[in-house]
């Protein structure tokens, strides 16, 4: 369904969104409007506290802005019922969050197939996940559950349950934050393949620019909105 947007941008159009506080109430975007190119590895950059989760949380239909518009690819978010922005996020966004978001009680291969176990799992399917942890380094790990894995290899679990949806949206939100260095610039050479192999978008949200590449978009927020001269 396209509503009119470019269908080769996300359109964050006068977007305000406030939480409850213990303080009372607090204004994560102040009317931000920018556009994320289609295709793009594309990093939210900014100070702690200036949005950029709250962002990336509106982008996957996760949260419902105040007022303002955000149209992914020419979708309008706010014109899906309920169903189809449960259905949207389950199908066309690859969440990676900070906190990994596993299930106990599963193996590393499991939680990686837990998107489709509505489905059901295939000999085929399972083997592309069991691949896709054995390029993250977790080839050793399938059948470790999370509190037999460190933290890093956790959140290398999540990121391979992200790839193996084959998403047309990668949302991270500081994918890797639990990483060194070199396991780091790794996952962001899989976001990559992912985004050149299937022109997959990959949005991160990140305090550190040392992955960001020539080519890369860049968004600045600042106070909840764009920083002036961005881009």
């Amino acid at each position: 369904m396209v509503d009119g947007s470019d269908t080769n941008t996300i359109d964050v159009t006068n977007v305000v969104k406030s939480y409850r506080s213990g303080l009372g109430e607090v204004r994560a975007l102040r009317g931000l409007t920018c556009q994320i190119p289609r295709g793009k590895l594309s990093f939210i950059v900014g100070p702690s506290g200036s949005g950029k989760s709250s962002l990336l949380y509106l982008l996957g239909g996760l949260d419902q802005p105040d007022s303002g518009e955000i149209a992914v690819f020419g979708r309008r978010l706010s014109s899906l019922s309920k169903r189809e922005r449960d259905e949207f996020r389950r199908r066309q966004v690859g969440f990676i969050f900070q906190n990994f978001n596993l299930l106990g009680n599963l193996s590393a291969v499991d939680n990686v197939l837990v998107p489709f176990l509505p489905q059901g799992i295939s000999a085929k399917l399972r083997q592309e996940a069991v691949d896709l942890l054995t390029q993250v380094g977790l080839g050793n790990r399938l059948d470790h559950r999370p509190n037999q894995l460190s933290g890093g290899e956790q959140q290398r679990v999540a990121i391979a349950r992200a790839l193996l949806k084959r998403p047309l949206l990668v949302l991270g939100d500081e994918p890797t934050g639990e990483l060194d260095s070199n396991s780091g610039a790794e996952i962001y050479r899989h976001l990559r393949e992912l985004r050149d192999a299937q022109g997959s978008t990959v949005v991160v949200v990140t305090h550190d620019r040392s992955h960001i590449q020539p080519g890369d978009f860049v968004l600045t927020i600042r106070d909840g909105g764009l920083e002036v001269g961005n881009g």
